[in-house]
């Protein structure tokens, strides 16, 4: 009789193992959280310096920020894409930066209107992406120079323009003008509504 109580019990306690290491299929998500969704936190800065030209900032735990156009930006509207991104703006080219070290030796300081490339579309409308914090520009996806159709594509993963490294003290007050994602799909529930998506 005991041991059909201690094999009882065991199976008890197997069952709420097993309950609590195997998660319930009908409560998973039907895809898993992307890289972006898991490890960065994202804000916007809609109409950054003119109207219409909406940006994002996924910014992770280390304090990297990653800038690129929002899925409302106006360059996304009225079937126009992208067709070519030129990152020869300013005094430098954007691409010929290469950072180095543990210190980031190379790296441009950037204010937060500092252009980092320009974009051109199908319409032959230009329009300048900005650094949108202040910061060092570590690194510029040199891929969209050969395949501007990230952008159309995949702006908010592999279409970024740039990482860009803020002071802790930087990022304060540059977080103090951007707005989270609740924030900005309340901002823009006309452009979701009309087929753009927000991550």
């Amino acid at each position: 009789m005991n041991s059909e109580l201690e094999t009882h019990k065991l199976t008890e306690e197997e069952e709420e193992l097993k309950r609590l290491l195997v998660p319930d299929v009908t409560t998973l998500p039907l895809n898993p959280p992307s890289a972006v969704q898991s490890n960065f936190v994202t804000y916007f800065a809609p109409d950054f310096i003119k109207p219409g030209h909406d940006q994002y900032v996924h910014r992770h735990a280390n304090g990297l920020c990653v800038i690129g156009l929002a899925s409302t930006h106006v360059a996304f509207k009225d079937e126009g894409c992208v067709t070519s991104v030129d990152f020869n703006v300013g005094k430098s080219d954007r691409s010929g930066i290469k950072v180095t070290g543990k210190r980031k030796k190379n790296a441009q300081h950037f204010e937060p209107n500092t252009a980092l490339c320009k974009v051109l579309t199908t319409d032959d409308t230009s329009y300048i992406v900005r650094c949108c914090v202040k910061g060092s520009l570590l690194e510029v996806n040199e891929r969209l120079i050969k395949q501007p159709d990230l952008l159309n594509l995949s702006a908010d993963r592999e279409g970024y323009v740039a990482i860009i490294m803020p002071r802790p003290a930087d990022w304060l007050k540059a977080k103090a003008s951007l707005l989270t994602s609740e924030e900005y799909k309340k901002l823009r529930v006309d452009c979701i509504t009309q087929g753009s998506s927000i991550s």
